[in-house]
């Protein structure tokens, strides 16, 4: 399957251009490479997962990806209480995360029956 194709990659990856305009200005190094970097494992995880032969390697990168987003979520939420993030935007970006994460279970679950089979 293409990855492209995949909606969960589709939000994942127009997510990780938000945070990528939202941080361009950021003198906080640490946090912006930290909160990009999350960001950017989650689409770049589906992707090499959906590429490879195995369905349990599918598996492997879907849950890294899934890890990743939780990872993102806490930085959104860290984001918010420092100031960095404004609440409406990132209390978004939380829901967005949360949305993502329940895709790629059900991707995973999918991915399983095939690796059932």
């Amino acid at each position: 399957m293409d990855f492209e194709r995949l909606n969960v990659w589709k939000r994942s990856a127009r997510l990780s251009a938000d945070l990528y305009r939202q941080f361009a200005d950021s003198r906080d190094f640490g946090f912006k490479d930290q909160i990009t970097r999350s960001g950017l494992s989650v689409p770049s995880n589906i992707a090499e997962g959906m590429t490879r032969p195995s369905a349990n390697d599918r598996i492997k990168f879907l849950y890294i990806a899934k890890g990743s987003c939780a990872e993102l979520r806490t930085q959104i939420y860290i984001g918010m209480e420092i100031g960095y993030i404004e609440r409406e935007k990132g209390y978004l970006w939380v829901a967005e995360t949360k949305e993502i994460a329940a895709m790629l279970t059900g991707l995973i679950r999918k991915q399983s029956d095939f690796s059932a089979d």
